[in-house]
């Protein structure tokens, strides 16, 4: 898959789970379709993608077995390494540590982990 499909598959998957794991109705901004997503966010996304594919290929496929917190946490750091990047002063819940997010938002990173574990197989 290319970069840019891994972008629109992490971002699909991310609405999915917000959908799925938010408590009443999310921000419009948790739900923004592809097509009005920021350039940041769409290359923040790809690029946490790739760490995903990587680390999935680099284990031989076997970091599929982490537990649901564990793909949620390496999702989460992924990202939280993407809003330094983009970011010279994130605001604190874009860089909040794992156990700080709320449980829709870290039942949706592991949901992202496993779409992109599903779709290299």
């Amino acid at each position: 898959m290319s970069q840019g499909g891994g972008a629109r598959l992490f971002r699909k998957t991310w609405i999915a789970g917000v959908r799925k794991h938010f408590p009443g109705e999310p921000k419009p901004g948790y739900v923004t379709p592809w097509e009005e997503t920021p350039d940041w966010e769409r290359a923040a996304a790809g690029a946490v993608y790739d760490q995903v594919r990587q680390f999935l290929e680099l284990s031989g496929g076997q970091a599929s077995r982490l537990t649901r917190e564990q793909k949620s946490r390496f999702v989460a750091t992924c990202w939280t390494a993407q809003m330094y990047k983009h970011f010279e002063d994130p605001k604190p819940g874009y860089v909040a540590d794992w156990p700080e997010l709320p449980d829709w938002q870290q039942e949706t990173d592991s949901d992202i982990f496993e779409a992109i574990a599903d779709s290299l197989t």
